[in-house]
């Protein structure tokens, strides 16, 4: 790895109506380097890979890659050019072959019209030998988990002899094992000259991959360091404009009756005799490996997918839950791990997204009391600290801290009892996460109680009033606030002693 840059920005800008995106940016990425590229939601990292790669175009600056100026009217321009991206939703085809997806636009021919598809599988093969991964290319990507779809991602880039690759939050939905592996691969393209740009709001990784960290806000270059010079404090605070004196704020809160029972709750294949208990202003932490049954369970609670047993009861009664409109009537508001699917409607407004619970105390006979509806959205927007233009905001526009806001600023007005959180704060910026912890406060002073899934353990050993932890889709044990500790939970959630070194 050398000093000389790769790719250069300088004075980058990009405007869209009402809104300066990136504001005069001026840094340099290193040839062979792992460049980390962080920043509060919104603090232009989307905008400028996106401009990097030809998805958008800038308004005024320059782009030198390889000491030349460059300007990509597509996506496939700049990969022709050497210039890939990973996003977190993959661009993948389930139906195909993961040889085909790799050479999906490119494919090798022979007399001219025919497809040479021993060529193709040859050199598919050839990529999976050079990562050193162990991957069918005939199998169909649809079959493949997370991690290995992640791994034809980068085969794709690296058919197309990419020079610069850019990851977006790779890590944000796999284990910890799966993150090993991907971090192997990441040493060994940059042992191999490939320049990686990372982007990542999990700060640990940023000190344990990259060499040189380059720090976003509002749209403006903040700095570009060497990772060994900058503590993480620091780090957070040329982030956010600030120091973030308490990363898990919590407050003291009471808790009283019971107010959700669950007794032999059953799935076949899926969820195995679950029993507990959840008590008004308690925050409950579900825990456990990735597969275990945690998102399971709370979408068999919610509704969303049907029970073979048990029974599920409210405040003492029994009750059925068949959907989730009976989940809503009964007080159960769900925030689900995958927002932008489960969670919102992204081509609706931020005053639509708000207002589809509420539609029943807002209208009357069929007719929407618009005015009402503009009251309730203005002030959970105002409540919850939404950043938007406006309230006719598509929301698909907002960044990921204000996405959640909204998906829990609904509930919120909805005044719900029960609050299902399933991965709260994933892909949100370090300032993003305090905010949504000081609203799972405010929830629990109205008298709300919350079930909180996670895979960050410090987040649910610090906001947990109990833990339970879940293997294979059963409850293997529960620990009280003292009890807790990184090492109890991955020893339950482990199930074996002699694995705990690998992932913790």
């Amino acid at each position: 790895m050398g000093d000389t840059p790769i790719l250069h920005f300088e004075k980058l800008t990009k405007r869209f109506p009402g809104v300066l995106a990136l504001d005069n940016v001026t840094f340099s990425v290193r040839r062979g380097e792992v460049h980390a590229l962080v920043g509060e939601n919104g603090a232009g990292k989307s905008t400028l890979i996106k401009i990097v790669t030809g998805v958008y175009q800038k308004t005024s600056g320059e782009i030198f890659f390889d000491g030349k100026p460059v300007y990509f009217a597509n996506p496939h321009e700049a990969l022709r050019n050497g210039i890939a991206a990973i996003y977190q939703e993959f661009n993948l085809i389930p139906a195909l072959t993961v040889a085909e997806n790799i050479f999906m636009g490119h494919h090798f021919v022979k007399r001219r019209f025919f497809v040479d598809w021993n060529r193709m599988r040859q050199e598919a093969q050839r990529l999976m030998r050079f990562l050193d991964v162990d991957i069918d290319v005939d199998q169909k990507v649809r079959d493949l988990g997370v991690a290995k779809k992640q791994v034809v991602e980068i085969a794709k880039a690296l058919s197309h002899k990419a020079r610069v690759l850019i990851m977006d939050e790779p890590t944000a939905t796999l284990a910890q094992k799966e993150i090993e592996g991907l971090f192997r691969i990441i040493k060994f393209l940059k042992n191999e000259g490939v320049t990686v740009i990372y982007i990542s709001h999990r700060l640990e990784e940023i000190y344990e991959l990259c060499d040189r960290v380059t720090v976003l806000r509002d749209g403006r270059h903040v700095a570009t360091q060497d990772v060994k010079d900058v503590t993480m404090d620091d780090l957070i605070r040329m982030m956010v404009g600030r120091g973030v004196t308490e990363k898990f704020p919590r407050t003291s809160h009471t808790i009283g009756e019971e107010v959700l029972r669950v007794e032999g709750l059953t799935r076949r294949g899926v969820l195995r005799d679950i029993s507990f208990s959840l008590r008004r202003g308690e925050i409950l932490g579900i825990a456990g490996m990735v597969g275990s049954g945690r998102t399971e369970l709370l979408r068999a609670i919610y509704g969303v997918d049907p029970i073979d047993g048990g029974k599920i009861y409210i405040r003492g009664k029994e009750v059925r839950i068949r959907s989730p409109l009976d989940a809503i009537n009964h007080g159960i508001a769900l925030l689900p791990e995958e927002r932008k699917v489960h969670g919102l409607v992204l081509l609706l407004s931020v005053l639509d997204n708000l207002g589809l619970p509420m539609l029943p105390f807002v209208s009357l006979r069929g007719f929407i009391n618009d005015g009402r509806l503009k009251t309730i959205a203005q002030d959970m927007v105002h409540h919850m600290n939404i950043k938007t233009p406006s309230l006719y905001q598509k929301v698909m526009y907002l960044s990921g801290g204000n996405q959640q806001k909204v998906v829990l600023g609904k509930w919120f007005a909805r005044n719900c009892d029960i609050y299902l959180f399933d991965e709260p704060t994933r892909g949100i910026d370090v300032g993003a996460k305090v905010e949504i912890y000081h609203l799972m406060n405010r929830l629990l002073e109205r008298g709300a109680s919350i079930i909180m899934v996670s895979s960050e353990l410090p987040e649910v050993l610090a906001m947990s009033d109990r833990i339970l932890v879940m293997r294979e889709g059963r409850i293997v044990g529960e620990l009280s606030r003292e009890e807790a500790t990184k090492e109890a939970i991955l020893r339950l959630a482990l199930g074996r002693r002699e694995e705990y070194a690998s992932v913790g």
